[in-house]
């Protein structure tokens, strides 16, 4: 069953982050995903009707910089509700996401019962930049 599990088309999850564009150096960037984190699957093996449920049980966020990763269960959530934030110096910097799938399975509707193993996917790639925000003194009469 796993042979079959690891050759299905799971999804690439997209990472999303907020501030969308660029981010400030002092406040964090939030991470997360929007797209979906279940996939149902019906093939045909030897006559037999399976049913493959894949979810995704892991989410490594590769932040980009020397940090390396955060590994969550959690696909976060935008602001105001973030889980996921990660703080950065003033830089450009790329993170993606790798999702770790697992399954359960059924044939011709029985009982489910677990695909033994996990695969994984990575997502696009996504880069920005963050900026070093200095304060100006200015004159409020001119």
């Amino acid at each position: 069953m796993f042979s079959y599990f690891q050759r299905l088309p799971l999804p690439t999850l997209t990472t999303q982050h907020q501030p969308p564009g660029n981010g400030l150096s002092g406040l964090p960037v939030i991470f997360y995903t929007d797209s979906p984190t279940t996939q149902t699957f019906t093939v045909d093996i030897r006559g037999f009707s399976v049913v493959i449920q894949a979810a995704a049980q892991q989410f490594t966020w590769h932040t980009g910089d020397a940090t390396g990763q955060i590994i969550t269960t959690d696909p976060g959530r935008p602001y105001p509700d973030q889980t996921i934030e990660h703080d950065y110096r003033s830089g450009t910097y790329t993170a993606y996401l790798t999702v770790t799938w697992g399954a359960t399975f059924t044939v011709n509707g029985s009982a489910p019962a677990d695909v033994p193993g996990t695969t994984t996917t990575d997502g696009p790639p996504v880069t920005f930049d963050v900026l070093q925000a200095r304060s100006v003194l200015t004159n409020p009469y001119d």
